[in-house]
């Protein structure tokens, strides 16, 4: 190609390659380069025990009614893991809310950010659509809305009300471990992973216990108790996402 050839329109092309090269550098070489993950105080984290989970799905259908969520999207699915002893075993997998999180990294406009409490959180009003954090997201947690959802949502009030604003058109939305439940509780005195009106819908939804939340700052919230109690992993701890979700592996001897 010469150099009249070469239109205005190309090197846009070029540039656009080149910067989504180095995103892509960004997000899955450097995920631990993020700035402004929070510290101190109140830090949210959730457990979920592969030994006790059934797959029943009752916490993907209480997330859809207090969170508004549209039946085509899933922001809390539960997915089948390897099977240990012929026994069948479930990953079900929220937002991470990790504390260097590749979302919050490649956001242009800074719709994604982080909380004090760490709860990594969506400004919809800020979000330009780019999808960004959609792509970067290494646990594939967000969905993104390429229609409003205007109908009646199925899941209530079987399973719940809303207790959010639902989502516009354009935006990928994803899990914040209810923080609107969270604030709520704190407001009023509660304790949340103790007092369940200050709970995630989720864990409260468990029918079988699979589910705990607190605080990581506090030995002895329920989370810290249980960490420090068992052993435990992290989904993709190699790319240093420091993710808050963590989970009780399956015991073969169980």
């Amino acid at each position: 190609m010469t150099e009249k050839e070469f239109s205005r329109r190309d090197l846009l092309k070029v540039t656009g390659v080149a910067a989504a090269a180095v995103i892509g550098l960004q997000v899955y070489n450097d995920v631990s380069a993020s700035e402004g993950a929070p510290t101190g105080g109140r830090q949210w984290a959730m457990v979920i025990d592969q030994n006790k989970c059934t797959g029943c799905g009752y916490c993907v259908m209480a997330c859809r009614a207090h969170n508004d969520v549209a039946p085509d999207h899933t922001w809390n699915p539960v997915l089948e893991d390897v099977p240990v002893n012929d026994k069948k075993v479930y990953l079900p997998r929220p937002c991470m809310q990790c504390a260097k999180a590749p979302c919050v990294d490649v956001c242009m406009v800074g719709a994604s950010y982080y909380r004090p409490d760490g709860i990594v959180m969506m400004d919809y009003d800020k979000c330009i659509g780019c999808r960004y954090c959609e792509v970067a997201c290494p646990y594939s947690a967000r969905s993104f809305n390429w229609t409003s959802f205007d109908a009646p949502n199925p899941a209530v009030p079987e399973w719940g009300e809303p207790e959010v604003a639902r989502r516009p058109r354009g935006v990928p939305e994803k899990c914040a471990f209810c923080y609107q439940r969270i604030d709520r509780g704190i407001a009023i005195g509660l304790t949340p992973g103790v007092d369940l009106d200050a709970t995630p819908s989720c864990v409260v939804a468990c029918p079988v216990g699979a589910r705990t939340f607190g605080d990581l700052s506090d030995p002895t919230s329920p989370v810290s108790v249980l960490l420090h109690d068992n052993s435990s992993f992290r989904l993709r701890d190699d790319l240093g996402t420091g993710t808050r979700v963590y989970y009780l592996p399956v015991k073969p001897e169980a």
